[in-house]
């Protein structure tokens, strides 16, 4: 089956950065962390309660997250708030879930 569209070839680096996102997004535990943050940005010990996970492999998540850009950190006194910067992630994520026949909400 030929799907005829015109997509521009991606360079070298290009083709580098998209597989490092995807590589990202492949891990389910920042999966989980980013449906966290789907209604409003959270703190640290907020996405901790929302996963299950513990503070430390949160925030080793969220370090990664951030430095791809694919989150935002903004301070309100002590607290840091983690928010989604890429709003690309959700559409992302619509689309692969349409493709597996599911449909329905995670």
């Amino acid at each position: 089956m030929s799907i005829k569209t015109k997509v521009k070839p991606l360079t070298v680096a290009e083709l580098g950065h998209l597989a490092g996102w995807f590589k990202l997004l492949g891990e389910p535990m920042r999966l989980k962390i980013l449906q966290s943050l789907c209604q409003k940005p959270l703190t640290v010990n907020q996405i901790v309660a929302a996963t299950g996970s513990t503070q430390a492999n949160v925030s080793k998540h969220l370090a990664l997250l951030a430095a791809a850009r694919i989150l935002e950190r903004d301070k309100d006194g002590q607290f840091a708030y983690y928010g989604i910067k890429d709003k690309l992630v959700f559409q992302l994520c619509e689309m692969v879930r349409s493709q597996m026949g599911g449909g329905r909400a995670a």
